[in-house]
């Protein structure tokens, strides 16, 4: 540990904010990011902090859990909300942003930062004797992954999806009409894609039975897929009415050539501010290109679709770390090691980015010869920090924010809105506080 800087292997979106928090504290960053030089299967461009599934960030509205998180890191200085916000397209009640225009702003910010080099390079073991940051995501590299297996015993993994991108001009608007749902937003970030009974049972009958791409080391019969992402064809073959209960759920929407709700909707979501570009809400697949184009073009608004961008699927690995970790995010055993991002087993690109903000901060007091941080569970980050690390947790999956990980209120208040509302109050006066008394 006698190097005069911090290594943070990673340059996605944990990664990228735990740099940034470690150099804005005047210590020295070496950044290793294997792009591009290496991809993994889900990457495709040379820039840092890719969104390779939705553009969506989740709600904006502070009074709700992924709004609540937002704002917090927004409090401790987070470079991937600057960037966000700068980047922002229109998607109702959630922040969505521009992926190309975020990813390429949050380069920019990490190559213009005096105390970061980034090295691209693969790193294929973990560090020993210094103070680092691991954050090589969801789709750690072969050598690197196995390196981790080897060192805790075996890793946990599952399969994620992506969804395909259309171009706005080839959706058929005779058959789609713009609106949010409840009214929501500003009316045209949506474009929804109604469908009858009959359309929607023929649709569902294909989508369960359309082939599927072949998986490496995967057992195709019987998948592991994380609930939050799963895969359309997985979820239609639960049930008839699943995904019309899912992702293409009607409620809040009102056809205009109908007067009536529709018996299912598609949504259509911006991806960029153009919007020239739409995104499949819900759509994530695992389909064959070929089979793709046919199911998802059954679909009446999408018989012309022009699909810029297929789904795809892919693994995704995380380390059991309740029983590995402490809840600043460094190993118990090797406190000079932190993890941060998917790999730790919180779900999302915020509660990605927050857990490497966290890691930041610590790393960077325990190189200045401070004590590490836990913060409140009051917050959002604090609880998602304590759920990764509860040794109590027994069957680890992976975790996204969410009201029902924060303590309970002192008040029994029924109504979920308020609720969310009283958790954000308690959350960011807290925090502020805590920012405070720490001086962070």
């Amino acid at each position: 540990m006698e190097k005069a800087y911090i290594s943070v292997i990673g340059a996605g979106l944990a990664g990228c904010e735990a740099a940034w928090q470690i150099a804005n504290r005047g210590i020295q960053v070496m950044l290793y990011e294997m792009k591009p030089n290496k991809k993994s299967p889900a990457h495709h461009s040379d820039t840092f902090a890719e969104l390779v599934c939705s553009n969506s960030l989740k709600a904006a509205r502070t009074a709700s859990a992924a709004g609540m998180l937002k704002q917090e890191m927004r409090m401790l200085n987070s470079l991937l909300l600057k960037c966000a916000d700068a980047c922002s397209v229109s998607a109702g009640g959630a922040l969505a942003v521009n992926r190309d225009d975020f990813s390429n702003m949050v380069t920019h910010y990490i190559n213009q930062h005096p105390n970061i080099t980034v090295v691209n390079e693969e790193i294929t073991e973990l560090p020993q004797n210094e103070i680092a940051v691991i954050a090589t995501g969801p789709l750690t590299a072969d050598l690197l992954a196995e390196n981790i297996k080897a060192e805790f015993g075996g890793a946990l993994s599952f399969f994620d999806a992506a969804a395909p991108i259309v171009t706005a001009e080839s959706i058929d608007f005779n058959s789609a009409f713009f609106a949010s749902r409840y009214g929501k937003g500003s009316g045209d970030d949506y474009i929804n894609c109604p469908m009858n009974k009959e359309e929607y049972e023929s649709f569902h009958a294909e989508l369960v039975g359309a082939q599927r791409a072949p998986l490496k080391d995967f057992d195709v019969q019987n998948p592991k897929v994380y609930e939050g992402c799963m895969p359309i064809e997985v979820m239609a073959q639960r049930g008839a009415d699943t995904i019309r209960f899912g992702p293409m759920k009607p409620v809040g929407l009102t056809d205009p050539k109908t007067g009536h709700r529709p018996w299912a909707v598609l949504q259509l979501r911006k991806e960029n501010n153009q919007g020239t570009l739409y995104n499949l809400v819900g759509f994530q697949t695992n389909l064959k290109f070929p089979e793709q184009k046919r199911v998802f073009s059954m679909i009446p608004a999408l018989k012309n679709a022009e699909f810029v961008r297929y789904g795809v699927m892919h693994r995704n690995t995380f380390i059991n770390s309740p029983r590995l970790l402490d809840a600043d995010y460094s190993l118990r055993k090797k406190h000079n090691l932190f993890f941060a991002g998917q790999l730790t087993g919180v779900e999302g690109y915020m509660e990605s980015g927050s857990s490497g903000l966290l890691a930041g901060i610590n790393a960077a007091r325990l190189f200045m010869g401070k004590e590490t941080l836990v913060l409140p569970n009051v917050t959002m980050m604090g609880a998602l920090a304590e759920y990764i690390s509860n040794p109590s947790v027994t069957c680890f999956q992976p975790m996204g924010a969410n009201i029902g990980i924060l303590p309970q209120l002192s008040e029994n208040i029924r109504d979920k809105r308020l609720k969310a509302e009283k958790h954000s109050l308690r959350s960011f006066s807290t925090l502020e506080s805590f920012i405070n008394e720490n001086n962070i």
